[in-house]
């Protein structure tokens, strides 16, 4: 076993984080700056419904199903190099977007972007945990990205506002050229080239059955929220998805040199982190969504006042990734993810006393108790993950954390929009004067209630609207109350899982990593890298 000590990180290394920071906040944001422009550019290109909502969904379906593949083909050519080439496709992207003259060009546009974004998020954790060997460094790199990927989705709308507000809707992607041009001057410099050594050839036949498996998934889980559980689509679209992740698997444990190397499960800290990023991403996505819609449909905010009003919360989030790694240092990191989900479940506790008429500022206290205590998940999981995997397979194991990720978000927003929309329709209650046709729109939504209102008579509307916004309300504070006990059990769960991960600064010097833990013997035995 090596026992030389790692190297610490100097100033070239953190000036290369700061250029890594850049293309991870341009995928976050790139997912919430659409938001504010889609009207604009759907009246400028004619888009139908249809085709909105391809432009909005291919970049993230696609960064999705190319995780995986992105992960191990960086493994194999260089994280560097993949990063520099995803980093021009994703400027070259850009530009075809902003100058999309219709619809269709604007999707196959948003479609390279996703498939050049998915080569970005594991390319910079791989190189991350290249860069910083020390592991409370680690946990600091790991804490910059992480404020650096919330800062995106964060500003993703306030940035669009403003844009929007001088510029044409292709400046919302026309934004992304200089901060690219900045890694592709600066990344050949500052930022080391690594590889896994004598790897082989990327298995076609693994890259199908993987996109195969990952793209119905997303898809359909995200129907089922749009269009409901009963339709048929996306419930054979989820079979085909996990059809395909089987066979995958199957064909994983057949090659010699497989595109997912399925050891790196047997250690137990890697499996423990990679399943609470899961989790933790579908119950903050599932609440996530029904915020954003409360404060746009039952206060009546606009997407960039909406934006605004998450600052604060997205600040408490900042700070709970940045505390995260300092308390890690001194206590257990399972039991630092333990405290922060149970002071989530605070946060979430005070959501379900939240109501339709003076909800607002309870609001954003509760969700800004919330994002404080998920920070150090935020901050440590990738952490967990990078930490417990073998330097060469570094991408591999970053883009199991971001694919996980991105199936809790799927996920959490299918499970918890279609528990919310069950209880919106349940407690609903549609006054007299209404016309049947705009009733069904109201049941069907709460955007449907907040549209046919304003074609009703003022007091049916206004009616409607009350019963619409506190019926909403009730399926928010019915999430929320799920949430909770989600995240005490998801505590708990980490508190037990990671109990025998040490704090960072007693970690001993080492390479050891979950490729060596066989058949019978104790994965929390193997030590973590460090």
């Amino acid at each position: 076993m090596d026992t030389a000590a790692p190297r610490a990180a100097g100033r070239r290394e953190w000036i290369g984080l700061a250029v890594l920071a850049l293309p991870t906040m341009l995928v976050s944001l790139d997912i919430s700056v659409l938001f504010l422009a889609l009207p604009h550019l759907a009246a400028d290109l004619g888009a139908s419904a249809t085709e909105q909502l391809w432009i909005t969904d291919i970049y993230g379906f696609l960064i999705a199903g190319f995780l995986v593949t992105m992960g191990t083909l960086g493994d194999r050519i260089g994280r560097r190099k993949l990063l520099l080439i995803g980093a021009t496709g994703f400027g070259a992207a850009s530009v075809l977007a902003a100058f999309s003259g219709s619809p269709e060009m604007l999707i196959v546009s948003r479609a390279i972007l996703g498939f050049a974004g998915a080569t970005l998020l594991p390319s910079t954790l791989a190189l991350i945990s290249t860069m910083f060997q020390v592991p409370r460094q680690m946990g600091v790199a790991m804490a910059i990205w992480g404020t650096a990927f919330m800062a995106g989705v964060a500003l993703g709308p306030v940035v669009g506002g403003i844009l929007l507000s001088v510029f044409w809707w292709g400046s919302v992607f026309l934004m992304a050229v200089p901060l690219l041009a900045i890694l592709l001057i600066a990344g050949p410099l500052l930022l080391p080239e690594s590889r896994a050594p004598e790897s082989g050839r990327i298995d076609l036949g693994s890259v199908a059955l993987s996109l195969l498996a990952i793209l119905p998934l997303v898809y359909g889980l995200k129907e089922l929220t749009r269009t409901g559980a009963g339709v048929v689509l996306p419930i054979v679209a989820i079979v085909i998805g996990a059809t395909a992740a089987t066979l995958f698997v199957l064909r994983q444990r057949r090659l010699e040199d497989p595109l997912l190397d399925l050891k790196l499960f047997r250690n137990r800290q890697l499996s423990a982190a990679v399943l609470i990023g899961l989790i933790v991403g579908a119950v903050q996505s599932g609440t996530g969504l029904y915020i954003a819609l409360y404060l746009q449909t039952v206060e009546g905010f606009g997407p960039l006042q909406a934006g605004l009003w998450l600052l604060v919360p997205n600040a408490a989030l900042v700070i709970g990734i940045n505390v995260s790694p300092k308390l890690a240092q001194r206590f257990r990191p399972g039991y630092v993810l333990a405290a922060g989900l149970a002071v989530s479940a605070v946060g979430q506790f005070l959501l379900t006393q939240v109501d339709s008429a003076d909800g607002l500022a309870l609001l954003v206290i509760g969700v800004s108790v919330g994002y404080l205590g998920v920070g150090p998940a935020s901050a440590l999981l990738n952490h967990l993950v990078m930490d417990s995997t073998p330097p060469e397979k570094a991408g591999s194991a970053a883009s199991l954390s971001a694919t996980g990720g991105e199936l809790g978000v799927a996920g959490g927003i299918a499970v918890f929009g279609s528990i919310g929309a069950a209880v919106y329709g349940s407690t609903l209650l549609i006054p007299d004067g209404v016309p049947a046709p705009a009733a069904g729109a109201a049941e069907e939504s709460i955007s449907g209630a907040v549209t046919v209102a304003g074609e009703l008579e003022p007091a049916v509307g206004a009616s409607l609207l009350d019963s619409a916004r506190e019926a909403f309300t009730s399926g928010l504070t019915t999430i929320a109350g799920l949430s909770v006990f989600l995240f005490l059990a998801l505590g708990a769960l980490a508190a037990f899982l990671l109990r025998n991960v040490r704090p960072v600064e007693h970690e001993e010097a080492g390479t050891e990593t979950g490729d060596e833990v066989e058949a019978g013997q104790s994965p929390d035995s193997v030590p973590t890298r460090g």
